[in-house]
């Protein structure tokens, strides 16, 4: 009988690829193997001590143990606001553009079901961060996918996206209704200037659809670039909302704090969905997350400086073991193009025989979609003794394929 039972809303995911790459990362562990883990965005360090101080204050106050509120406490919301309105001059009324969500993750997907309806049309650049995609997938929508073009610098061609964005519309029925963007990007750490949200606001209102911007590396740049913010374009708010998250920016990914802002619309109908669905965050996280918006920005940047320097000693390492690769302007991540050498291997199965045998862990670039293949996402957050252990063991374990050792980082 209960074989008889579908569940078709599930059938219409895949198996997730990064599950496959943890389960194949615990079994070297339980063999007993040193596995160094750049498979997952999840930062190493601790999260600041003034935020953890003030988590633990509050919890010590028995009144702050009851149900939260679903869309964020007053204070959250008003610090939200004003951590918008320091960085890109942006108005926002914290009661009806702001919400606060158990992380963007949890908030993607509880805003496409709000928002989705059966047969909408979505439109999201490939390669992208899962959820993006499968949060309307889930929600009954359908999305439609261009390959995100970047230089080798790894900014994106701006006139080629807007181009491939203008051929979605005149080919696509019913025509899409959001389009939803992610910069720095997740994988590819790709960058725009703020003249492509001044021109994709432009485009929003002509072709009328609405915009999904996501910022949760924002803060995260190096050499001087500067994340620019779809809500400091004039307008932006009658057809955008934006996602960030504490997550990389404080080192607080499992505490599960992130926030919508911008049109009212959109926002509403996320708070409404999540007054159904959830009693908000625990009190006291919601309380260390406003001191974490409104305090000492410093702790950032100490984050940021970590991640730079990272990044310098990792692609120093690699180009010299023969991997090229080269550095980037934005995210705790580094987008490599697997070697040439063993590229035949496809980007799983190359991830999963770099894990088995050099006991090192990356992510695939398939599990961000079809234009992800070809390419491995690596992760800051080894230090740098781990970082150069793993470019001797990748070393050793390229030698099979006959990899060049001198390839230089710009070749």
């Amino acid at each position: 009988m209960f074989d008889e039972i579908h569940f078709d809303r599930m059938s219409r995911l895949p198996k997730y690829v990064f599950a496959e790459v943890n389960d194949l990362k615990m079994a070297e562990r339980r063999a007993g193997q040193d596995v160094i883990d750049f498979s997952m965005g999840n930062p190493d360090g601790d999260t600041p001590e003034h935020i953890r101080e003030k988590l633990i204050e509050s919890a010590q106050k028995t009144k702050t143990h009851g149900y939260s509120a679903s869309k964020g406490i007053p204070k959250l919301l008003m610090a939200i606001a004003d951590w918008y309105k320091r960085r890109y001059g942006c108005d926002l009324d914290p009661m009806t553009e702001c919400v606060a969500t158990m992380g963007s993750k949890e908030g993607y997907a509880h805003l496409a079901y709000a928002i989705t309806n059966p047969g909408d049309t979505i439109v999201v650049p490939d390669p992208t961060y899962p959820i993006h995609s499968y949060a309307f997938i889930l929600a009954g929508g359908n999305v439609v996918k261009f390959g995100l073009e970047f230089d080798e610098d790894y900014k994106v061609d701006e006139p080629k996206f807007f181009e491939n964005l203008e051929r979605v519309f005149k080919e696509t029925s019913p025509r899409p209704k959001y389009v939803l963007v992610n910069f720095p990007h997740n994988p590819s750490t790709a960058t725009v200037t703020q003249e492509f949200y001044v021109q994709l606001v432009a485009m929003a209102k002509k072709e009328r659809f609405y915009i999904i911007s996501d910022i949760a590396y924002g803060d995260i740049t190096f050499g001087g670039y500067v994340t620019p913010s779809i809500m400091s374009v004039p307008g932006a708010k009658d057809v955008a909302v934006e996602s960030f998250t504490l997550s990389k920016s404080y080192n607080m990914a499992g505490w599960r704090v992130g926030y919508f802002v911008g049109n009212k619309k959109l926002i509403g109908a996320l708070q409404k969905i999540k007054s159904w669905l959830d009693y908000g965050m625990f009190t006291p996280i919601q309380v260390a997350a406003t001191v974490a918006l409104n305090g000492d920005q410093q702790c950032v940047k100490d984050i940021v400086d970590k991640y730079d320097h990272r990044q310098d000693i990792l692609v120093d390492a690699f180009n010299r073991i023969g991997w090229p690769i080269r550095k980037n302007q934005a995210s705790m991540f580094v987008w490599a193009k697997i070697p040439k050498c063993a590229e035949h291997l496809g980007s799983l199965e190359f991830s999963k025989k770099l894990l088995r045998e050099a006991h090192v862990a990356v992510a695939p670039g398939i599990g961000f979609g079809e234009y992800g293949e070809g390419y491995v996402r690596i992760a800051l957050i080894e230090n740098d003794n781990r970082i150069r252990q793993a470019a001797r063991n990748i070393k050793e374990f390229l030698k099979q394929f006959n990899c060049p050792q001198e390839d230089a980082a710009n070749k």
